[in-house]
């Protein structure tokens, strides 16, 4: 082959590669895909999943139990930037997606994994810190549940299904 060839050769396997990985980059730049609605995992190429024990995300609410119907607020608290995150509330029986956002921070949107609203991912790859959003349960009785967020730190690191404490649902029979 002469030179030519080779480095024509070389220069569209290169521009290929480049394509490819910007696509896939693009892709979940303005939020993650329904494919990661059950297991919560980036769908990244050769992503490095670190420990459920990280040290600088929190996910908490500032209520213990709820009633049906009720909005409780969810906040979201890190040390160190991240770039991309997938909020859900699920429920402790069955581990089913429930109920739905309805204030959710600038930098984010809705999903709808199983109904409208119940999953909210980030919109574009801004850092982020510290969010604040607000879950309405459903206006009848699911039991108890717990939030859970997996956040992307950079395109190959991120931790998943971070869980908040147990939020009890009250006037249960």
């Amino acid at each position: 082959m002469e030179e030519s060839s080779r480095a024509h050769v070389v220069l569209v396997g290169w521009a290929c590669t480049t394509l490819c990985l910007f696509s896939y980059a693009a892709a979940y730049s303005h939020g993650a895909s329904l494919s990661a609605c059950s297991d919560m995992m980036p769908r990244h190429l050769k992503v490095q999943l670190h420990s459920l024990s990280n040290n600088y995300v929190t996910l908490h609410t500032n209520m213990s139990s709820y009633f049906p119907g009720d909005k409780v607020p969810v906040t979201v608290r890190s040390t160190m930037d991240f770039m991309g995150f997938l909020l859900q509330a699920r429920k402790v029986s069955n581990n089913e997606i429930a109920g739905t956002f309805v204030i959710i921070p600038p930098g984010s949107k809705l999903l709808t994994c199983f109904e409208d609203g119940d999953t909210v991912t980030h919109s574009d790859k801004s850092l982020k810190r510290n969010l604040s959003f607000v879950w309405k349960a459903p206006d009848q009785p699911i039991g108890d549940i717990k939030f859970f967020i997996s956040v992307v730190q950079s395109y190959f690191v991120y931790w998943t299904k971070i869980e908040s404490a147990l939020v009890a649902q009250r006037g249960q029979n």
